[in-house]
């Protein structure tokens, strides 16, 4: 697509590619004009790294550090750096942001007051500003992840919750079809990096406060802000799915 699409011209193309690979909607993504970039923090992301190098297309990738991850992850970015031999785009809070934050609430007050806020601060904020400067972006959300919230997540879309004034931000998610058994499955099957805290029973991984390992038959989300309720675990990345 070289023109600037509408909403029924992604409408039509999420529909004729509901049903491709990922590999062939990641493809679709990388012949996109304009800027796009994979957002990478976890496994799933991993996956679309490993899809998008066996295109031999450019591409950029980006993640976000909220200052509060687990020393795992970090070691973990540095890993797939070096194992796909690219630049990966850290991604910063405000510092003043931050700052004034903690010192009027310290540092745990999601406990108390939920995690909105500090989400908010440290990845809402973030991510809106990268998002500014691209046009479209890959993400590796899957219809099973969340209960209530991901359920209807398409291949293809716009995201309302991150586009700007004349300006409509693509989205795509080219795993929205597998569930967590096609992903593992394809990380063993190319003996890909992923975080070792995964060896430890953690399955959704987010920042280490509010991240804990799951029980057998947990739902993944489970372990993600496990004080509140569970039917809306999202952290404000991917707004559009909270209606």
């Amino acid at each position: 697509m070289t023109a600037i699409p509408t909403l029924d011209m992604i409408d039509a193309l999420a529909s004729e590619y509901q049903d491709k690979s990922p590999l062939e909607i990641m493809d679709l993504a990388l012949s996109q004009s304009g800027d796009i970039a994979i957002s990478f923090s976890g496994a799933e992301d991993v996956v679309l790294i490993d899809l998008a190098s066996q295109l031999k297309k450019p591409f950029r990738v980006f993640s976000l550090d909220t200052g509060r991850l687990h020393p795992e992850t970090y070691q973990f970015i540095e890993t797939v750096r070096n194992h796909y031999n690219l630049e990966i785009e850290i991604c910063f809070p405000e510092s003043e942001a931050v700052q004034a934050f903690t010192q009027e609430k310290g540092l745990f007050s999601f406990f108390k007051d939920g995690h909105q806020e500090c989400c908010g601060i440290r990845k809402v904020q973030p991510l809106r500003k990268k998002l500014a400067s691209l046009d479209a972006w890959i993400t590796g959300q899957r219809k099973d992840q969340s209960p209530g919230t991901r359920n209807e997540i398409p291949v293809i879309q716009f995201d309302n919750g991150f586009s700007g004034i004349g300006k409509q931000l693509l989205k795509f998610n080219p795993l929205a079809n597998w569930s967590s058994a096609d992903v593992w499955s394809y990380i063993r099957m190319m003996e890909i990096p992923y975080n070792s805290l995964h060896n430890q029973g953690f399955i959704s991984i987010g920042c280490e406060p509010c991240t804990r390992p799951v029980l057998p038959n947990q739902h993944e989300r489970e372990g993600r802000w496990w004080w509140e309720e569970a039917t809306h675990k999202e952290c404000g990345l991917h707004a559009g799915n909270i209606k």
